[in-house]
């Protein structure tokens, strides 16, 4: 790192020596060294320097929150941890505050005792399903059916354990090398009885505190009028989210995200 710093020093130098370029001031130079100082601490971010934020992590939360659980997401899950520090930039307080988190909501939440079992009733609706293949991005992909969801007459507690197993379902299927998964509400028939704004913003608030940076893109397909007020009561609460939403119809679905093979069965009429 140090190599790179004095090469920025120099390479700085002479591109703003005052004989070359005279609109350039020491300050200018200065703050030229400390960008590219920061720019390579950003992008490229050495295995070995990374495993040592891991053990850092991993011998905090074993100090400090010792109750927490072992084993897969638990405090000692060393790819779990990286996740999390790439999520917060490698900053190791922010990282360990949001794992802390995520470790007990996964705990208080039940999910590693959730089964296909557990949410067979709900699941029966039709309302949410991993789809049988990937996208061609080679993303898993959880479908919503807007139109079977009925928040006055299904149990919102079983809505929210069907919808982590999901979750957990779609990215126990990620392919080696993928990180993401594509998240589809078919909105085709949606009415006010399937308006659900709570629900809404659990889905996206278990993205950003527990599953971070593992939805990849989400579409809204074929969203009708009535949708829309519901869109702008939401769309603030999504935070960054909101940027990975894309509004499109079922046949953009039929011709940009699918194989006419793998196309899932309520798109293809």
């Amino acid at each position: 790192m140090s190599l790179l710093i004095r090469e920025a020093s120099a390479m700085a130098f002479r591109l703003c020596h005052p004989l070359r370029c005279s609109s350039f001031s020491p300050v200018h130079v200065r703050k030229s060294i400390l960008a590219r100082k920061f720019s390579v601490r950003n992008q490229i971010l050495e295995p070995i320097e990374s495993q040592k934020l891991v053990m850092e992590i991993k011998e905090k939360l074993e100090r400090d929150h010792l109750s927490l659980p072992l084993g897969k997401n638990g405090r000692d899950d060393e790819d779990m941890i990286l996740w999390f520090l790439k999520d917060r930039k490698f900053s190791v307080e922010d990282a360990v505050t949001k794992l802390t988190k995520a470790i007990k909501w996964r705990q208080e939440f039940g999910v590693s005792e959730l089964s296909k079992e557990s949410v067979e009733s709900i699941a029966e609706t039709g309302k949410a399903y991993v789809h049988d293949f990937l996208d061609v991005n080679d993303r898993p992909v959880l479908i919503v059916v807007a139109s079977k969801h009925f928040p006055a007459t299904q149990d919102p507690t079983e809505n929210e354990k069907l919808c982590v197993f999901l979750i957990e379902k779609a990215l126990s299927e990620l392919p080696a090398g993928k990180e993401q998964i594509l998240g589809i509400f078919d909105l085709r028939g949606f009415g006010p009885e399937n308006a659900d704004i709570k629900f809404l913003t659990f889905l996206f608030d278990i993205f950003y505190y527990y599953y971070p940076k593992r939805l990849g893109e989400v579409l809204f397909v074929d969203a009708p009028f009535v949708f829309q007020p519901i869109w702008q009561l939401v769309k603030p609460l999504l935070k960054s989210y909101a940027s990975l939403v894309r509004f499109c119809s079922a046949d953009t679905v039929r011709k940009e995200y699918f194989t006419e093979e793998t196309l899932p069965m309520d798109f293809r009429n």
